[in-house]
């Protein structure tokens, strides 16, 4: 077998130095980088067979056999020229500008209802909430009841169609945050299609004994004349159950949705670095700009390691940068990061 030392590299954020490795194959470059692939041999414990060591360039590995770096080198040709950050960011930002847009439609109700899906933690909820806010003020100053609610966490069926009837009128909206339980279940999913039904009257049921309802003075059946937000970190196409993914195509045709296409660890960190730059992501912490970028950049080394790359995770290390300007990093390395070979 041949052999390669790797003088300079990283490997799901550690170090590596004057490294001796078994060669499975040679240096390469993809949309991340160069790499070499080779045999792990118990360097690191949990760890595959066979892993990727990241490497600046060819320059930081050596071949201890005999072998040229020639006759090992491949380049993988990319299909389309690389995104830039700049380009990057100019494209998330546009998708969240559509969703404050789509928003204010949805509250004005010119829009009944709108799905927003994308992975967590990348401030789905944010914007939505603003304008959520922005529609309650009046309601709030005149002392009536708020025309619009947030609902997070879980919800029945029963206690779906109370809530829906709650918010009936024209101008309501109702805001379904991570509240997947009633994506997830046939009875609530019928209620969602007959509540955004495409026909000029939406009328919902509830033709079961209840004495809930009774108690509340709530009909057994309404017309629905509000708006409804969906925000979920669901993939709707990629659900198992064909009797469920059925429903959900169902609703998803009712609505219009929005997939914020997050899905790559570049494109969560230029959204922490874009909120960041925009002034709104640490904007209690009265940081100085360069601590804004040390703490970014410490995401970004050390993005394998961490639990979730995330708005949260970068919450988490101002809070500990706050608390020491010292030992931060050692703080984030024991409380923010997976353990080593996790």
């Amino acid at each position: 077998m041949s052999s390669i030392r790797v003088i300079n590299g990283n490997y799901r954020g550690y170090s590596i130095q004057n490294t001796e490795f078994t060669l499975v194959s040679g240096f390469q470059t993809g949309a991340r980088g160069g790499f070499v692939t080779v045999q792990n041999n118990g360097h690191f414990p949990r760890c595959p067979d066979t892993i990727r060591i990241r490497v600046d360039n060819i320059s930081d590995i050596e071949y201890t056999n005999g072998m040229t770096q020639e006759n090992t080198v491949k380049f993988a040709k990319p299909a389309t020229p690389a995104e830039t950050d700049e380009e990057a960011m100019a494209r998330i930002r546009e998708r969240f500008e559509i969703l404050t847009e789509m928003t204010k439609a949805t509250v004005s109700g010119d829009i009944r209802a709108m799905i927003v899906s994308g992975p967590p933690g990348v401030g789905k909820s944010f914007g939505v909430e603003q304008e959520i806010d922005k529609a309650c003020l009046f309601d709030k100053l005149a002392g009536k009841r708020l025309r619009a609610e947030v609902v997070k966490g879980s919800a029945t069926p029963i206690g779906l169609y109370q809530t829906l009837y709650k918010y009936s009128d024209p101008n309501c909206v109702v805001v379904f945050d991570d509240c997947d339980s009633i994506l997830l279940d046939d009875v609530a999913l019928n209620l969602l299609k007959g509540a955004l039904d495409s026909g000029k009257k939406r009328k919902i049921s509830w033709l079961s004994e209840s004495s809930t309802l009774r108690r509340e003075g709530i009909p057994d059946q309404f017309e629905f004349k509000g708006s409804v937000i969906f925000i979920t970190n669901l993939k709707f196409d990629q659900m198992k159950s064909q009797k469920l993914r059925d429903h959900l195509d169902a609703l998803q045709s009712r609505c219009h949705y929005l997939d914020l296409t997050l899905d790559t660890m570049r494109d969560k960190l230029l959204r922490i670095r874009q909120i960041a730059k925009d002034g709104v992501l640490f904007a209690d912490y009265e940081f100085e700009p360069a601590v804004q970028d040390d703490i970014i950049e410490f995401m970004n080394t050390n993005k394998d390691r961490l639990r979730e790359v995330s708005l949260r995770m970068a919450l988490k290390i101002a809070d500990l940068r706050k608390m020491s300007v010292v030992n931060w990093k050692r703080l984030a390395e024991t409380t923010c990061m997976k353990p080593a070979g996790a």
